[in-house]
């Protein structure tokens, strides 16, 4: 049923491409369901998927109705081959026609690869002869054999440990594979620019910011808890990271598709990041460690109620917004600043899976979000988001700084109505990587890459981030990463006194290596002055934030942003991870949601009861199967 609750409701979402991962299952499953019938059915929906894939239209599937007093005859097709009214119920002479329609689209099968599908291909086309011979690593060419055979004393023989090409391309296949992320460990990577079009430089000086003004940019978007391998469509929060490179620098915007975090404090991301892994004993997801990690940390719930909403579930990331999280300090021409916070509105629109959707995706298409954005730049629909900004002035914000209001606290948000949005700019991804590994796998983000214009805010999850991304980036590429191509700003050269490393490449053209010196290396700039903050007088202590309402925030959220459809998937979808859990934990974790709403603890807590009796009733089933299979046995 979830199979076919998800092509009947989503049929459009099984694109050229998505379908053809499907064909040989459709086929498989069509094969069986065209039986002799005496009465009309409805065509399987994978196969009504594949039609849809062809015609590039949505194809509404409708299950039969049951015969009854209030059944409406069919009405006859005109012909063979033709639909009855009904969508995707068709006469059993009608179905033979689909099937051999289907199967002859089937015969010109690459007519349904995807551009993703189609790299190679599109290579070949390009290079209509070899592109030159392979050659070793030190550049030597490989004769006939080389690259297929080892050097031995025989047929049969021992292997020469004088064959350097073996020893080069085993030596070199153990070291193909870096640290993966500790964090957002798996995602996707694109290229384009980003446009200012409103004037934004009475906020901020950067050169970035100056209308008119165009900007390239490198683009990642990944998951947060999940590891490399996983499947695109798992519950979890997606990262959305711009790299600008410009000449003013390299900013990195480290954020993702919700505006707030789980923490304030950047001391409890490692156990955060723990909990929501696997058990090291078991090593499997463990419901326990999560949900009480949750209870005993309440600054939590505002990010669960994001991540167990639909928006827990984005359409690809084409369809999601972004979010700075962070609240940042902009300093003007005049030198006056502001404290701001980033968002970025997709003009894709908004779209989210439902759970169905997610699971039958993740057994086809574990991939799903991938692909799905690189055939779109691929096919010239290219994705673009309108990046804004909240504004505070800096004099208002130490005013509300002396109140309960922590504006610099990334688990709340900035009311719009009181701060709205304004509008800076477009930012459009035209270009796929032409190589995965070099230019989005070694991409190294870090909150520490700042401009001229804008710095950091008291936020001390922004403050922790700052050191733990790139020193992230140091372990898995080494001392020298900004180096790297992925990395290194083509506006500008860059200029240091840092030497010597892994992969470092001498750019200084045998300047001295010290500062100060008398021998013309690189000096510093005169007018250019990191921003001033003002720190009232106060002790060194490990201090708890002020603000201890987590709640407020959150019932906004669930009463005033969530619709009641939305509110009930949410209920659902914590009630379907919640009975994983120890009944103790459960307990706890609604008496936590009953703080935010009575109704939401009740919806929850009916849910719960639902799974785990159902979950009962099939435990008893399979005891009950297991008990007759081992009588007849006896």
């Amino acid at each position: 049923m979830y199979f076919i609750r998800f092509l009947s409701k989503g049929i459009n979402t099984f694109k050229k491409g998505r379908v053809f991962a499907a064909t040989v299952l459709a086929l498989a499953e069509e094969k069986k369901r065209l039986e002799p019938v005496t009465e009309e059915c409805s065509l399987s929906p994978t196969m009504m998927a594949l039609k849809t894939a062809k015609t590039n239209k949505p194809y509404e599937a409708k299950e039969p109705k049951a015969a009854g007093p209030d059944t409406k005859p069919v009405k006859k097709s005109s012909g063979p081959g033709k639909p009855c009214s009904s969508p995707g119920v068709y006469k059993p002479c009608e179905r033979e026609c689909v099937k051999k329609e289907v199967e002859q689209e089937v015969k010109c099968v690459d007519d349904l690869k995807d551009k993703a599908s189609e790299q190679l291909n599109e290579f070949r086309k390009a290079h209509t002869t070899p592109v030159g011979n392979v050659t070793t690593g030190s550049g030597a060419p490989l004769g006939v054999n080389a690259k297929t055979t080892s050097l031995s004393t025989g047929t049969t023989g021992y292997i020469l440990l004088q064959d350097s090409v073996l020893l080069e391309e085993l030596a070199h296949f153990n070291r193909e594979r870096i640290p993966e992320r500790v964090v957002s460990a798996k995602g996707a990577g694109a290229f384009g620019q980003f446009e200012v079009t409103e004037d934004f430089s009475k906020y901020c000086k950067t050169t970035i910011f100056n209308k008119g003004k165009k900007t390239q940019v490198a683009v990642r978007f990944s998951s947060f808890g999940s590891e490399n391998g996983t499947a695109d469509t798992e519950r979890d929060i997606r990262g959305f990271s711009i790299k600008f490179y410009s000449e003013d620098g390299v900013w990195d915007l480290v954020g993702a598709n919700t505006p707030v975090f789980f923490i304030q404090d950047p001391m409890n991301l490692p156990s955060l990041v723990h909990a929501m892994r696997r058990n090291p004993v078991t090593h499997l997801k463990d419901a326990d460690m999560f949900w009480d990690y949750i209870t005993l940390r309440p600054e939590t719930v505002h990010q669960i109620l994001f991540l167990f909403s639909d928006r827990g579930l984005p359409d690809g990331y084409r369809h999601m917004n972004g979010y700075g999280i962070h609240a940042y300090k902009l300093t003007n021409k005049n030198g006056e600043s502001f404290f701001c916070k980033f968002h970025l509105k997709t003009n894709q629109g908004i779209r989210n899976l439902t759970p169905d959707q997610a699971l039958f995706l993740a057994s086809m298409e574990s991939d799903y979000c991938t692909r799905d954005l690189f055939n779109a730049i691929g096919e010239k629909r290219c994705p673009s988001w309108t990046l804004c900004a909240q504004i505070i002035p800096e004099s208002e914000a130490l005013e509300l700084a002396k109140t309960a209001n922590n504006l610099f606290d990334a688990t709340k948000v900035w009311s719009q109505k009181t701060y709205p949005l304004i509008n800076i700019g477009k930012l459009t991804l035209n270009r796929n990587p032409k190589s995965y590994f070099s230019e989005v796998e070694q991409l190294a983000y870090s909150p520490a890459n700042l401009v001229q214009g804008i710095d950091v805010s008291p936020d001390k999850l922004l403050q922790g981030r700052i050191f733990a991304y790139s020193d992230s980036q140091r372990y898995r590429l080494g001392p020298n990463y900004q180096q790297l191509c992925a990395n290194s700003n083509p506006c500008l050269k860059t200029k240091t006194y840092q030497r010597d490393g892994d992969n470092f490449v001498d750019l200084t053209e045998g300047g001295p290596n010290f500062f100060p010196n008398s021998y013309n290396g690189p000096v510093e700039k005169p007018g250019i002055q990191e921003s001033c903050n003002v720190i009232p007088e106060t002790t060194t202590s490990r201090h708890v934030l002020k603000e201890e309402d987590h709640f407020s925030q959150a019932k906004v959220f669930y009463k005033e942003v969530l619709k009641d459809e939305e509110q009930k998937n949410l209920a659902k979808n914590i009630a379907c991870h919640l009975q994983r859990a120890h009944s103790c934990l459960q307990d706890k974790v609604l008496a936590l949601f009953q703080q935010v709403d009575e109704q939401l603890h009740k919806d929850i807590a009916t849910y719960l009861a639902e799974y785990q009796a159902a979950i009962f009733e099939t435990e008893v089933a399979l005891a009950t199967s297991q008990k007759k299979t081992d009588a007849k046995s006896n």
